[in-house]
């Protein structure tokens, strides 16, 4: 359940261009370069943003199988559903699909 909705999350289209693994590295060095003069404030943002970088770089290079978490969703997402009382427009809401719901049996007409 967890890992098919963190892989919808991280394989959801964002806006703007694709950053790649050297646009990574060289945001990095500007933010190294920029850390000794930054406003403590300043320093704060820079560090996060530093951390962020660094996570999205070393998931870069990784792969998931997205046809095998949804074929376990599938599996298990109705009585999932059922036992948390959770809707159809909440599995929407959260990026799944019509159609893998439709394959789960989860119906429309809970709200």
């Amino acid at each position: 359940m967890r890992a098919y909705l963190e892989a919808l999350e991280t394989s959801k289209p964002r806006r703007g261009r694709k950053r790649t693994v050297e646009t990574i590295r060289k945001k990095l060095a500007e933010i190294e370069n920029g850390l000794a003069s930054a406003s403590p404030l300043n320093r704060l943002h820079l560090v996060q943003e530093r951390r962020n970088l660094e996570a999205e770089l070393a998931h870069s290079g990784q792969s998931v199988d997205l046809a095998a978490l949804e074929k376990d969703f599938v599996r298990v997402a109705k009585d999932y559903s059922a036992r948390k009382g959770l809707s159809y427009s909440a599995w929407r809401a959260v990026g799944v699909s019509a159609r893998v719901l439709e394959k789960a049996g989860i119906p429309r007409s809970r709200s």
